[in-house]
């Protein structure tokens, strides 16, 4: 694309409104993907359950938003 092209499309897009300027930056992203693969939304879907059931039975170990926030920063 030449480069005057490019920046005229810039231009026009810079002017969109913000839910517009997203929609576009979010299709444009998913243009840069593979073909989805069909299986992972049943895959999360499973493991949604998995997790749910876990908490149910109170097997699951649980932490608060502190803890998660102290593990999260260590690993940084």
């Amino acid at each position: 694309m030449a480069s005057s092209t490019l920046e005229k499309l810039w231009a026009k897009a810079l002017s969109l409104p913000e839910s517009d300027r997203a929609a576009l930056a979010h299709d444009l992203m998913a243009s840069l993907d593979g073909p989805a693969d069909t299986g992972v939304a049943k895959a999360w879907d499973a493991e949604i359950l998995r997790r749910l059931a876990e908490i149910d039975a109170g097997t699951a170990r649980l932490i608060d938003r502190e803890e998660f926030s102290r593990r999260m920063r260590a690993r940084a």
